[in-house]
């Protein structure tokens, strides 16, 4: 039996600290799923619903999948608080006429806790992780609008207890070529645990985004506005409307691109009694290497409580 001390440990790691808890304290299970994925998104804040040509799209809106030019693959790491790792990584191809397809995997490993039976005797250590694998399809509806789907298997396990559970992801994105403006809409983790950790069925995070992208005539600046958590519950309707992710893209040469975010959700979740530094705030940037390559980073505030590196490395294929 787990003392009542590193259990809580786990969970707080685990849920509070690794989480963007929602801010009507709803109590939903594989929470992990509400984190940003990649580098390039996490440095624009999330703000990736309306992204076209990029393959990390399957974890926002699979319906961007169907934008690419060509097959892609992305393999990235981040550092987070204490000793948990994660890591993602995604590939996408089209496949003759029938559509686009494409995998992706992301995991989240907390580390190592003492474990201790009811009389405080040490039993050694225990671990705990998450981990999601989705399977993505997408295509064209005539000419602007492409639509998608994933597929999502999701594992997580603290100590001998683990669940399993399945989710549907559904995306829409709507492209105006000419005025260099997109509009997508995705609905994420539709679904249910098949497998409890214990006695009780616990929801999975339910989540919707919109948002819109456009890429600015005179300047080179491609900017990312979206609202995500559109499915928690709220008192008043309009609240939810706070729950806004701002991202822009500065090409500052055909090599390095410079990035920076905004999470309203964030910037209130991870505020400590009277100081909120700069806790919803990101910034990253993007080298292209050749034709082929691609080295992202992402630096994500959390305030007092520390800040998380991201890492990913594309490929053109």
């Amino acid at each position: 039996m787990i003392v009542k001390s590193n259990f809580v440990k786990a969970l707080v790691v685990a849920i509070v600290f690794v989480s963007n808890i929602s801010l009507a304290q709803q109590q939903n299970t594989y929470d992990f799923l509400n984190l940003n994925v990649d580098a390039r998104s996490s440095a624009m804040a999330g703000s990736f619903v309306s992204v076209d040509n990029d393959v990390n799209a399957v974890f926002y809106n699979p319906a961007g999948l169907a934008t690419l030019k060509g097959k892609q693959a992305s393999i990235g790491f981040f550092k987070y608080l204490m000793d948990i790792n994660a890591g993602n990584a995604s590939y996408s191809q089209k496949y003759k006429d029938i559509g686009y397809f494409a995998a992706g995997v992301r995991y989240v490993n907390y580390g190592t806790f003492d474990k201790y039976d009811e009389n405080y005797q040490s039993q050694g250590t225990f671990g705990a992780s998450d981990l999601a694998i989705s399977l993505g399809y997408a295509n064209a509806y005539k000419e602007n609008l492409k639509y998608g789907a994933n597929v999502k298997f999701i594992y997580s396990n603290i100590d001998e207890y683990s669940s399993v559970g399945l989710a549907l992801d559904l995306g829409a994105l709507y492209m105006f070529p000419e005025q260099k403006l997109n509009f997508g809409l995705s609905v994420l983790n539709l679904g249910t645990q098949v497998k409890k950790y214990s006695s009780t069925t616990e929801s999975l995070p339910l989540d919707i985004r919109f948002g819109m992208t456009k890429s600015l005539e005179h300047l080179p600046l491609t900017v990312n506005l979206g609202f995500a958590r559109l499915a928690d519950t709220y008192d008043n309707f309009f609240e939810r409307f706070k729950n806004i992710i701002v991202g822009g893209e500065f090409t500052l040469n055909e090599y390095v691109l410079l990035r920076v975010g905004y999470n309203n959700v964030e910037r209130k979740n991870f505020k400590t009694g009277s100081s909120i530094g700069i806790s919803g705030f990101s910034a990253g940037f993007g080298i292209i290497i050749g034709d082929n390559y691609k080295l992202d980073y992402a630096f994500n505030s959390l305030g007092n409580i520390g800040a998380a590196h991201r890492f990913n490395l594309g490929f053109n294929l």
